[in-house]
């Protein structure tokens, strides 16, 4: 049986503003194993970056989290002190963000930032450090790392400054690595040059991978299993083949629906509404106002997560009574 390397069980995280009390993750669980590579789906607001945020305990002010359990190689999380968390923060688990410009610092240099995340988790001289940031800069695929560490992230273009994000990431070899929309704000070509990256590091270091995105075409290209999120909550999770051809949930259909194809030709489809607002949540299911299945039972009760074959779990009232469409990952 394979062993589970993060586990996450009805985590909540509220944020208490001024105008009310936002549910932002309202009772999320999914499980990742060692080795694999997750993705965790939905709209803006559906709860992704908050989770990874609540996994690494940097979850901002107002924001807290209020319940749940965070389980990493059987540690809970949210035991921890701030201290403890420090200290994995970085060399266990870490993080790439979505835009390197606001998460690099523009006045400290590439090797600055680079030995210091070596030199704070490992008990090495700022010679071995600066040794090991030039092998993790040839790593990443920046040329003349020598020359170029010594430089500051305004030198670098985007896609360059995203690989010096990663190699800091990846500066002590962590376990688990969250990537968060980490080629939303890159132009095509080198969105692949990053993915393809990521997957090389992830197999040479033997990384566990979250891929925290809303596009469907990067998460058939990276993931071997998916986690759907709307609203703060779990809709279904499943293998990605099958999530992709066989999806259970109206939520999973709509966003496959709405995903552009240059393999084929389709129709797409826009998902109606917008999502809720946190504060006052709809009842029920949380997406039965823009469902095109939804039943007075959805208005009604909250659905509760249940696994329908090995690996497939859903929370939907009608799985059962409705067919849904799905289509083949691109090869």
């Amino acid at each position: 049986m394979e062993e589970a390397l993060l586990s996450i069980e009805g985590l909540k995280t509220y944020f208490f503003t001024e105008a009310g009390v936002v549910k932002a993750v309202d009772g999320i669980s999914f499980s990742l194993m060692k080795g694999e590579s997750l993705g965790l789906v939905g709209e803006s607001g559906s709860g992704k970056t908050v989770t990874a945020l609540s996994v690494l305990r940097i979850v901002p002010k107002p924001g807290k989290i209020t319940g749940g359990k965070i389980e990493f190689s059987g540690k809970n999380l949210l035991k921890n002190t701030e201290k403890e968390m420090q200290q994995m923060r970085g060399s266990e688990i870490a993080i790439i963000f979505q835009d390197p410009s606001s998460s690099l610092n523009p006045v400290y240099t590439v090797e600055t930032q680079l030995t210091d995340v070596v030199m704070a988790h490992q008990t090495v001289s700022r010679s071995e450090a600066k040794r090991k940031a030039i092998e993790i800069l040839n790593l990443v695929g920046i040329p003349e790392a020598e020359t170029r560490m010594r430089e500051y992230p305004h030198q670098f273009s985007g896609g360059m400054k995203q690989r010096v994000a990663i190699a800091r990431a990846l500066a002590c070899q962590p376990t688990l690595l969250f990537a968060d929309e980490p080629t939303t704000n890159l132009d095509v070509t080198i969105q692949a040059q990053v993915l393809n990256l990521l997957n090389d590091l992830k197999k040479k270091l033997g990384m566990s991978l979250v891929m925290i995105t809303h596009d469907m075409g990067v998460i058939a290209e990276m993931t071997s299993r998916i986690v759907v999120l709307y609203a703060g909550r779990v809709c279904e999770i499943a293998g990605t083949n099958e999530l992709f051809e066989r999806p259970k949930h109206p939520y999973t259909e709509s966003l496959l629906a709405a995903v552009p194809r240059l393999d084929m030709r389709k129709t797409l489809r826009v998902i109606p509404g917008n999502i809720p607002n946190l504060i006052t949540p709809p009842s029920g299911c949380r997406f039965h106002p823009r469902c095109s299945y939804a039943k007075p039972a959805c208005k009604q009760r909250i659905p509760i997560l249940e696994e329908i074959k090995p690996r497939h779990i859903i929370a939907c009232h009608e799985w059962r009574n409705i067919s849904l469409t799905g289509e083949k990952a691109a090869d």
